[in-house]
């Protein structure tokens, strides 16, 4: 059975110690301010400082850019595994999300034809952010019993919409900002203190949509617990995990609800710098092994915000 090794790009949000514990290998995205291309994952770096630093100067105006991890970072970065006689499996953040996905398959062409007999396995998280996260880490679980290559990578296949991944936003006016709503509909939400519902969904092309809306920051984070409480199996024998955008408090307090609830092990970490910059401070998700995405049917949405578009900006 022929060795192999794990890689996920840096949407998957896992802290450093974390990833080099599990020995999974992150490629980074990187965001651009002012013309300045910075990594939005550095290995050794404590994340925690960083992104809230990040999310504080979003909350007085800066504006970050992100863009996809092109094929040749792929190659760069899978190359030496695949000299030294092992195999890849590559997890990708959501496809509907981002055309990273689309260059990782690009990547696996050429690698595969620099180095015969050498296989690499591109994965769809149908995610992003801890979604993504928490399958790389079944994955590994899965390498560290002896699994090879395609069994891993057979299982994410078979299992990615079964992570499900709903979040809320603070202020509507970042995802008005990557033209995921108008502006007419991010000022009337914030009159009215709207707050969005998404979902990672079940489509074909896995992305995140709007599914429903509530009044007011409470509410939502109810919505979160009720969607934990219809869709999660069996919550006590699997980790759960909490993404924030710099609102740590909330994310302990959800953190322990979500305990009462019959989660047996909580994770929590600052959202990966990718996917929040583009939902803004305040984001707070929540992710979790579920019911099969693909089997409940997306509520229609309303006020302007069209179904089936993604909630974000493509990176």
């Amino acid at each position: 059975m022929a060795r192999f090794d794990l890689f996920a790009d840096s949407s998957a949000n896992l802290s450093t110690s974390l990833a080099k514990e599990r020995g999974i290998n992150i490629i980074t995205y990187y965001y651009n301010v002012n013309g300045e291309e910075h990594p939005c994952y550095i290995e050794g770096e404590e994340f925690s400082k960083t992104a809230h630093a990040f999310y504080s100067l979003m909350r007085e105006g800066m504006e970050a850019k992100t863009s996809l991890i092109v094929e040749e970072r792929f190659v760069e970065a899978l190359s030496p595994t695949l000299a030294a006689g092992r195999d890849a499996v590559l997890l990708t953040i959501a496809s509907g999300i981002s055309g990273t996905h689309h260059q990782a398959l690009a990547a696996k062409k050429t690698l595969e034809e620099k180095f015969p007999g050498r296989k690499v396995y591109v994965c769809d998280s149908a995610n992003a952010s801890l979604g993504e996260g928490l399958l790389a880490l079944k994955a590994a679980d899965l390498r560290d019993l002896g699994e090879s290559a395609e069994t891993c990578a057979k299982w994410l296949d078979d299992n990615a919409y079964k992570l499900n991944s709903y979040l809320t936003v603070e202020d509507l006016k970042y995802l008005r900002r990557g033209g995921r709503i108008s502006a007419i509909t991010a000022i009337a939400g914030a009159i009215l203190n709207i707050k969005p519902l998404i979902r990672a969904d079940g489509g074909p092309v896995p992305r995140l949509a709007v599914y429903g809306k509530t009044r007011g920051r409470k509410k939502a984070l109810s919505a979160l617990v009720e969607a934990f409480d219809k869709y999660a199996v069996r919550p006590e024998g699997q980790t759960v995990a909490i993404a924030h955008a710099d609102c740590e408090e909330e994310a302990l307090e959800l953190a322990e609800v979500l305990k009462e609830h019959g989660a047996a092990e909580v994770l929590i970490e600052y959202y990966d710098l990718c996917s929040g910059s583009h939902a803004g401070p305040g984001t707070l998700a929540v992710f979790f092994f579920g019911a099969d995405r693909r089997t409940y049917a997306e509520k229609k949405a309303s006020d302007g915000i069209p179904q089936g578009r993604p909630a974000a900006s493509r990176v």
